[in-house]
């Protein structure tokens, strides 16, 4: 075989974060190795994996036919260090999150799956769809748990759990004390919202497109605490996961606004790659999420430890 595990590696940095520079960090060579281990590759073979512009480096045709097998056959890799390292050869995992999954439920299964697996290795990243798309297609994370819809070509989603979102207040808004309320009721008020781009927001804004709405978006944040906190202070209405609402729900700090001509349903996904080798630890990760959810129909009813 001509080539190395860590030609790979270096071609596999280079190809996800798009620099010489920083793939020179994230392998832990000096800058002038990275680029040498990079050409030496692509002289041994006679070809060009990258198109320079300039000093950036664009991965081309070839380039992307070869990343995925270069990611899997690392991955191989890592599960044989490990196991004859003895850990179980469940390799490292860089798992990511949009916000309420990550808030709510991806730290206490990643707590779970670490005591369970004490020599596995996690990373968890959090932020919004867009966001966690684009990592997941470009191979930066292995494993993805979104909110929002995904509609990347290269991309493979499973349905996980249904979760619906929920319109609320402040406890002293004029509509806090209403049974139901009706659309026209809300045309007018200031709304509290996520970023555009976030799953959370796309949702919302579908449902007042079917009917007829466009929303006054006071607030745009990228945080549902500090959503929250806005709306509690009596900025306007919110409109997030019903999980992440639990807690206030009960202890009256928010009131819950009954809104059914609104469909705010949908449903948390995985999400990962259609090349992506699935190593023992993404199984274990997956199997371990699944269980969590077994035998339960929506995400405000997971048994959780407390969530102030």
């Amino acid at each position: 075989m001509k080539f190395t595990l860590r030609q790979l590696q270096v071609f596999a940095a280079v190809a996800r974060l798009g620099s010489v520079s920083r793939a020179a960090q994230a392998v832990a060579l000096s800058q002038s190795a990275t680029s040498t281990a990079l050409a030496e590759f692509e002289r041994m073979f006679d070809c060009r994996l990258f198109d320079r512009v300039g000093k950036a480096l664009r991965i081309n045709a070839l380039g992307e036919q070869l990343l995925p097998k270069a990611v899997e056959l690392l991955d191989r890799a890592a599960e044989v260090e490990d196991l004859l390292e003895g850990r179980a050869g469940l390799g490292p995992l860089r798992i990511g999150a949009t916000l309420t999954i990550g808030n709510y439920l991806a730290t206490l299964i990643a707590a779970d799956f670490l005591q369970r697996h004490a020599d596995a290795r996690l990373q968890l990243t959090v932020h919004n769809t867009a966001g966690i798309v684009e990592q997941v297609a470009g191979f930066e994370l292995d494993l993805g748990l979104i909110e929002g819809p995904c509609r990347h070509p290269d991309l493979v989603t499973e349905p996980w759990i249904a979760d619906d979102l929920a319109v609320f207040c402040a406890p002293g808004h004029p509509l806090a004390k209403r049974h139901r309320v009706p659309l026209a009721d809300l045309r007018t008020e200031p709304w509290i919202l996520r970023e555009r781009g976030s799953g959370t927001r796309e949702r919302f804004d579908q449902a007042m497109a079917q009917q007829g709405m466009e929303p006054i978006v006071k607030l745009e944040l990228e945080h549902t605490e500090a959503i929250k906190r806005a709306v509690e202070s009596g900025l306007g209405l919110g409109c997030i996961s019903r999980l992440a609402l639990r807690e206030a729900f009960r202890r009256g700090s928010l009131i819950l606004l009954p809104t059914p001509e609104l469909d705010l349903s949908r449903r948390f996904q995985f999400l990962w790659h259609k090349d992506k080798y699935q190593t023992a630890a993404m199984r274990e990760f997956l199997s371990a999420c699944r269980t969590l959810t077994r035998g339960v129909a929506r995400s405000d009813d997971i048994p959780l430890p407390y969530i102030p």
